[in-house]
């Protein structure tokens, strides 16, 4: 019997998994980078003063978020703001039953409804030094006056696009970058983190 087609999936940087999990760093100083793969994402387009978009909000059970670097969350959606009438939702939930969900609020009222979930995949660097590490190639300002959990903003890491959300105040970070430019990231933090495994230099 075949395998499912899903079981068949592999993630943009499984191959990569055994090299993030030695460059863990623990301690004062610690830092680890993990994929969250095969996270659905929902991107949607609608005029935020519409019925429509009040109709999506009940359905999704939390607000669009009405401006640049805020998110919203409820159960298992998080709704990230890209632009003013476009929004990524980010679930737990199956990516079918998500689409079909937004899709029966939208209705017959322009928009759409685009299962992206192939588009992007999502690393997670978290710990006490991880803004240590995003700082030596992130042009946005990550200190706490400027940047906090709940927010998320397109900018670079690198040389990688990604959208970079603060998810807590450990802090843990959430990048989503495009699949194609999952693995060249991946590489990059990795070696932004070696330096953590030694003593700070004075």
């Amino acid at each position: 019997m075949a395998e499912p087609i899903a079981a068949l999936r592999t993630s943009p940087v499984a191959h990569l998994e055994e090299r993030m999990r030695a460059a863990a760093v623990t301690g004062a100083r610690g830092v680890t980078l993990t994929e969250w793969p095969f996270i659905t994402m929902v991107n949607v387009r609608v005029d935020p003063a519409s019925e429509a978009a009040d109709r999506i909000e009940k359905a999704l059970g939390a607000p669009l978020p009405p401006k640049c670097g805020l998110t919203s969350t409820s159960g298992p959606h998080t709704i990230l703001w890209l632009g003013p009438d476009e929004w990524l939702v980010l679930s737990q939930a199956d990516a079918t039953a998500v689409v079909a969900e937004v899709r029966e609020a939208l209705a017959e009222d322009p928009g759409s409804v685009v299962d992206v979930s192939a588009n992007r995949t999502t690393l997670e660097l978290s710990g006490p030094a991880a803004r240590d590490v995003l700082e030596k190639g992130c042009p946005l300002d990550l200190h706490p006056r400027a940047f906090e959990p709940g927010q998320a903003l397109s900018t670079t890491v690198g040389p990688v696009a990604v959208l970079l959300w603060q998810v807590d105040d450990t802090p843990t970070y959430r990048l989503l970058p495009r699949s194609s430019f999952a693995d060249y990231l991946a590489r990059w933090l990795i070696d932004a983190m070696s330096e953590y495994h030694g003593p700070e230099t004075p």
